[in-house]
Protein backbone atom coordinates (compact mmCIF):
# COMPACT_ATOMS: atom_id res chain seq x y z
CA UNK A 1 0.00 0.00 0.00
CA UNK A 2 1.49 3.01 -1.10
CA UNK A 3 -0.67 6.10 -0.56
CA UNK A 4 -3.93 6.96 2.24
CA UNK A 5 -5.94 10.16 2.96
CA UNK A 6 -6.74 10.72 6.50
CA UNK A 7 -9.63 13.07 7.15
CA UNK A 8 -10.29 14.81 10.25
CA UNK A 9 -13.65 16.17 10.35
CA UNK A 10 -15.43 18.21 13.34
CA UNK A 11 -16.30 15.71 15.85
CA UNK A 12 -15.28 15.54 19.27
CA UNK A 13 -12.03 13.47 19.38
CA UNK A 14 -9.99 15.22 16.77
CA UNK A 15 -7.40 14.65 18.30
CA UNK A 16 -7.62 10.30 17.32
CA UNK A 17 -7.30 11.14 13.87
CA UNK A 18 -3.88 13.09 14.34
CA UNK A 19 -2.51 9.95 16.66
CA UNK A 20 -4.04 7.44 13.65
CA UNK A 21 -1.88 9.88 11.25
CA UNK A 22 0.93 9.46 13.40
CA UNK A 23 0.64 6.00 13.88
CA UNK A 24 0.86 4.95 9.85
CA UNK A 25 4.01 3.19 8.56
CA UNK A 26 6.65 6.14 7.73
CA UNK A 27 6.92 4.81 4.32
CA UNK A 28 3.10 5.35 3.29
CA UNK A 29 2.40 8.75 1.20
CA UNK A 30 -0.19 10.54 3.77
CA UNK A 31 -2.79 12.90 2.94
CA UNK A 32 -4.36 14.84 5.32
CA UNK A 33 -7.40 16.95 5.60
CA UNK A 34 -8.61 18.95 8.73
CA UNK A 35 -12.09 20.57 8.10
CA UNK A 36 -12.77 23.84 9.50
CA UNK A 37 -14.84 22.18 12.43
CA UNK A 38 -11.86 19.74 13.22
CA UNK A 39 -9.30 23.09 14.13
CA UNK A 40 -12.15 23.87 16.12
CA UNK A 41 -12.60 21.17 18.44
CA UNK A 42 -8.71 20.66 18.29
CA UNK A 43 -8.29 24.05 19.61
CA UNK A 44 -11.06 23.18 22.22
CA UNK A 45 -10.16 19.71 23.12
CA UNK A 46 -6.39 19.95 22.72
CA UNK A 47 -5.92 23.19 24.16
CA UNK A 48 -4.48 24.28 20.11
CA UNK A 49 -1.18 21.47 20.60
CA UNK A 50 -2.60 19.39 17.87
CA UNK A 51 -2.24 22.20 15.35
CA UNK A 52 1.31 22.43 16.35
CA UNK A 53 1.71 18.64 16.55
CA UNK A 54 0.52 18.20 12.86
CA UNK A 55 3.01 20.89 11.68
CA UNK A 56 5.47 19.17 13.84
CA UNK A 57 5.02 15.86 12.29
CA UNK A 58 4.94 17.06 8.71
CA UNK A 59 8.58 18.54 9.58
CA UNK A 60 9.52 15.73 10.44
CA UNK A 61 7.63 13.23 7.52
CA UNK A 62 8.44 14.09 3.84
CA UNK A 63 5.52 11.94 2.90
CA UNK A 64 2.63 13.72 4.87
CA UNK A 65 0.74 16.24 2.44
CA UNK A 66 -1.73 18.70 4.55
CA UNK A 67 -4.20 19.86 2.48
CA UNK A 68 -6.83 22.52 2.82
CA UNK A 69 -10.17 21.23 2.58
CA UNK A 70 -11.86 24.19 0.74
CA UNK A 71 -8.83 23.02 -1.97
CA UNK A 72 -11.31 21.41 -4.03
CA UNK A 73 -8.35 21.06 -6.94
CA UNK A 74 -5.73 19.11 -4.58
CA UNK A 75 -5.09 15.47 -6.14
CA UNK A 76 -7.20 13.57 -4.08
CA UNK A 77 -9.91 14.76 -5.20
CA UNK A 78 -9.69 13.14 -8.56
CA UNK A 79 -9.89 9.65 -9.31
CA UNK A 80 -7.01 9.41 -11.81
CA UNK A 81 -4.55 10.01 -8.58
CA UNK A 82 -4.57 6.70 -6.60
CA UNK A 83 -5.26 6.37 -3.56
CA UNK A 84 -6.07 2.71 -1.65
CA UNK A 85 -7.39 3.72 0.84
CA UNK A 86 -9.43 6.42 2.82
CA UNK A 87 -10.31 6.91 6.37
CA UNK A 88 -11.99 9.75 8.49
CA UNK A 89 -11.66 9.56 11.87
CA UNK A 90 -13.71 10.77 13.60
CA UNK A 91 -16.66 11.58 11.13
CA UNK A 92 -19.13 14.18 12.56
CA UNK A 93 -22.64 13.50 11.53
CA UNK A 94 -22.21 16.26 8.99
CA UNK A 95 -19.89 15.03 6.81
CA UNK A 96 -21.09 10.82 7.55
CA UNK A 97 -24.27 12.49 6.15
CA UNK A 98 -23.09 14.63 2.61
CA UNK A 99 -21.17 11.62 1.88
CA UNK A 100 -24.08 8.66 1.88
CA UNK A 101 -26.01 11.79 0.17
CA UNK A 102 -23.04 12.63 -2.67
CA UNK A 103 -22.61 15.82 -2.01
CA UNK A 104 -19.26 16.54 -2.28
CA UNK A 105 -18.66 20.32 -1.16
CA UNK A 106 -15.12 20.00 0.61
CA UNK A 107 -12.07 18.27 0.08
CA UNK A 108 -12.82 15.80 2.76
CA UNK A 109 -16.51 14.57 0.93
CA UNK A 110 -14.86 14.71 -2.73
CA UNK A 111 -12.19 12.29 -2.08
CA UNK A 112 -14.93 10.03 -0.09
CA UNK A 113 -16.90 10.39 -3.20
CA UNK A 114 -13.59 9.69 -5.52
CA UNK A 115 -13.08 6.36 -2.88
CA UNK A 116 -16.85 5.04 -3.43
CA UNK A 117 -17.04 5.53 -7.18
CA UNK A 118 -13.30 4.09 -7.44
CA UNK A 119 -14.65 1.00 -5.76
CA UNK A 120 -11.65 1.56 -3.27
CA UNK A 121 -11.56 0.92 0.84
CA UNK A 122 -13.46 4.08 2.88
CA UNK A 123 -13.42 3.45 6.83
CA UNK A 124 -15.82 6.14 8.45
CA UNK A 125 -15.57 6.57 12.31
CA UNK A 126 -18.80 8.17 13.59
CA UNK A 127 -18.12 9.73 17.04
CA UNK A 128 -21.87 10.73 18.06
CA UNK A 129 -24.29 9.09 21.01
CA UNK A 130 -26.87 8.68 21.18
CA UNK A 131 -27.40 7.43 17.26
CA UNK A 132 -30.53 9.10 15.69
CA UNK A 133 -32.55 6.77 13.35
CA UNK A 134 -31.34 9.12 10.41
CA UNK A 135 -27.86 8.68 11.55
CA UNK A 136 -28.68 4.87 11.54
CA UNK A 137 -29.94 4.82 8.45
CA UNK A 138 -27.01 6.52 6.85
CA UNK A 139 -24.33 4.23 8.58
CA UNK A 140 -26.31 1.48 6.51
CA UNK A 141 -26.80 2.97 3.12
CA UNK A 142 -22.95 3.08 3.10
CA UNK A 143 -22.50 0.01 4.74
CA UNK A 144 -24.21 -2.02 1.63
CA UNK A 145 -22.03 0.00 -0.58
CA UNK A 146 -19.04 -1.50 1.20
CA UNK A 147 -17.88 1.53 3.31
CA UNK A 148 -16.73 0.67 6.46
CA UNK A 149 -18.62 2.06 9.56
CA UNK A 150 -16.01 1.45 12.28
CA UNK A 151 -17.02 4.06 15.46
CA UNK A 152 -14.32 4.76 18.46
CA UNK A 153 -15.91 1.74 20.74
CA UNK A 154 -13.63 0.80 23.31
CA UNK A 155 -12.43 -2.49 23.70
CA UNK A 156 -11.74 -2.62 27.55
CA UNK A 157 -9.88 -6.05 27.51
CA UNK A 158 -6.48 -3.62 26.53
CA UNK A 159 -6.17 -2.11 29.66
CA UNK A 160 -7.27 0.57 31.42
CA UNK A 161 -5.81 3.87 30.63
CA UNK A 162 -6.68 5.89 28.15
CA UNK A 163 -3.54 5.46 25.76
CA UNK A 164 -3.90 1.70 25.35
CA UNK A 165 -7.32 2.11 24.62
CA UNK A 166 -6.00 4.30 21.70
CA UNK A 167 -4.05 2.10 21.22
CA UNK A 168 -6.77 -0.56 20.48
CA UNK A 169 -9.10 1.62 18.31
CA UNK A 170 -6.05 2.69 15.72
CA UNK A 171 -4.85 -1.19 15.66
CA UNK A 172 -8.64 -2.15 14.69
CA UNK A 173 -8.71 0.74 11.86
CA UNK A 174 -5.44 -0.38 10.67
CA UNK A 175 -6.99 -3.93 10.50
CA UNK A 176 -10.62 -2.64 8.73
CA UNK A 177 -7.78 -0.84 6.23
CA UNK A 178 -5.16 -3.82 5.56
CA UNK A 179 -2.38 -2.11 6.92
CA UNK A 180 0.11 -4.06 9.73
CA UNK A 181 0.23 -2.18 13.00
CA UNK A 182 1.57 -4.59 16.35
CA UNK A 183 -1.35 -3.54 19.72
CA UNK A 184 -2.66 -5.72 22.35
CA UNK A 185 -5.51 -7.81 20.68
CA UNK A 186 -7.88 -9.95 22.38
CA UNK A 187 -6.79 -13.12 23.94
CA UNK A 188 -2.55 -11.64 24.33
CA UNK A 189 -3.76 -10.85 27.95
CA UNK A 190 -3.96 -14.01 30.01
CA UNK A 191 -5.03 -13.12 32.76
CA UNK A 192 -8.13 -11.13 31.63
CA UNK A 193 -8.79 -14.81 30.32
CA UNK A 194 -8.71 -16.86 33.53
Amino acid sequence: MKRIIVGISGASGAGLGLRFLESLPREMEKYCVISNGAKRVLSLEEKCEGLKWLEEMQAGDERLFVLEDSDMGACIASGSFVCEVMAVIPCSQNTLAKIACGISDTLITRAASVMIKEQRKLLLSPREMPLSPIVLENMLKLSKIGVVIAPPIMGYYVGKNLKDLEEMLIGKWCDSLGIMYDYKRWGDNKDFMA
